[in-house]
């Protein structure tokens, strides 16, 4: 494999490492970010109206743009993603215990495949909220310590030997010691986060599997890692806005990433929110446009929301569209349903085949089976709430959803390649 393309699979390895929750996603982006000119702005202020590199988090959501060499009245190209992930989160009344072990309250966020997150070691990371004095402050908080396990059942305990269902309610529960008496585990966070206690007013804590990501096979051509959907486009997306804003365009590149994707994106901070609309309003008016610039460069402006896509199965060939082999290592993929599910269009479809073919990459076109329920991304969402023409693209991978997932190592330079070209079109 190139030294170029190890690279890039061993960099989205080391991403995934260090981001186990959305915030954590959103704090390694900044730091990327930070490290090559862009600076964090905040809501609640001034913008300043000058040419630069930009980008502001708002929990675990992240926009960042460049202006630098682009004209006042150019469009957006813009790259979206999403940084949250299916997996096990903490209740609010998280002590529990039961025939003599100590449990810690779980329960599934989005559509999480319950199975695979049974008999791993698991961390805890997320975010406090923590008085000081009369304001309240966050803190982000990552626990890598094997505390947590959620043991399968053994096979002679089971009915008939097949397996058991798993009721979301009873059976995900963490084990983290034994005895008698209860435990508090904010308790336990807080030490870690090294705050006190009772200055914990609330908190956002989910699991993670402790297992490294790794390239894996004989030719290490192959990424196995949690959180690939969706961190394998945070990573290629943002490695393409960085490239993006080393070589201006006649667009400005925009890089949205939005947590809540798994559950339906409808909060303060989804691809719902007035977020994307409201930051890309105020890029215009920081220019010297007004409401009507605004308008006219939004027509002209362009989005890729990336998600991962499915590779065909080896093991399952007959769930795939026959006609739509997908491979991995075979370079991005286009994602079209005619139902919606994917916002891709005629229009979408050519802009991303045109940045393929100018990045020296392949494209391949995945359609799901028709008489299987797709699922979707924030593409559809993205188009509907600010009318943004838009294609839904994406990196092929076995075990979408799994707490492992696996993708081709060299698809990651691959994609970030053709997400830098679709940014950064040449003429």
């Amino acid at each position: 494999m190139p030294s170029t393309t190890w690279a890039d699979a061993q960099g989205l390895c080391t991403f995934v490492d260090a981001s186990p929750s959305p915030f954590h996603v959103c704090a390694t982006v900044s730091m990327l970010l930070t490290g090559n000119g862009f600076t964090e702005l905040h809501e609640t202020d001034s913008w300043p109206g000058e040419p630069g590199r930009y980008f502001l988090v708002r929990g675990g959501s992240l926009i960042a743009w460049s202006t630098e060499g682009v004209g006042r009245t150019a469009p957006f190209r813009i790259v979206g993603g999403h940084t949250d992930s299916p997996n096990l989160r903490v209740k609010q009344h998280p002590d529990l215990s039961s025939a003599g072990w100590q449990l810690v309250g779980l329960e599934p966020y989005g559509g999480a495949w319950l199975n695979s997150w049974l008999d791993r070691d698991l961390g805890i990371s997320g975010r406090l909220s923590v008085r000081a004095g009369n304001i309240v402050e966050e803190k982000l908080v990552r626990v890598d310590e094997p505390i947590l396990r959620v043991p399968q059942l053994a096979i002679h305990l089971s009915e008939d030997r097949k397996g058991v269902h798993l009721d979301p309610q009873r059976h995900l529960n963490g084990v983290w010691g034994v005895g008698t008496e209860r435990r508090s585990f904010i308790d336990f966070v807080a030490e870690r986060a090294e705050v006190p206690a009772d200055a914990v007013l609330g908190w956002e804590l989910m699991t993670h599997d402790l297992a490294p990501s790794a390239l894996v096979g004989t030719e290490q051509d192959l990424v196995s890692a949690p959180r690939l959907d969706n961190q394998g486009t945070c990573y290629a997306g943002t490695q393409a806005l960085l490239s993006a804003a080393e070589r201006p365009g006649d667009q400005v590149p925009v890089l949205a990433l939005f947590d809540h994707e798994e559950v339906g994106s409808m909060s303060d901070r989804g691809a719902f929110s007035d977020l994307l609309s409201t930051v890309l309003e105020r890029i215009v008016l920081g220019r010297g446009g007004g409401r009507e610039e605004f308008l006219q460069t939004m027509a002209g402006s362009i989005c890729a929301s990336g998600d991962m896509a499915h590779a065909t199965h080896p093991n399952y060939p007959d769930r795939h569209e026959p006609a739509h082999h997908i491979a991995v290592n075979g370079g991005p993929v286009l994602k079209v349903n005619q139902n919606l599910r994917y916002a891709t269009d005629a229009a979408g479809a050519g802009a991303f085949a045109l940045a393929c073919d100018q990045a020296g990459v392949p494209l391949q076109r995945y359609v799901h089976r028709a008489d299987l329920p797709c699922g979707s991304t924030i593409g559809p969402i993205t188009a509907s709430r600010t009318g943004l023409s838009t294609v839904d693209v994406g990196a092929a991978q076995l075990g979408m959803h799994s707490s492992r997932e696996l993708m081709g190592a060299r698809d990651v330079r691959a994609y970030s390649d053709a997400l830098a070209a679709f940014l950064t079109p040449t003429a």
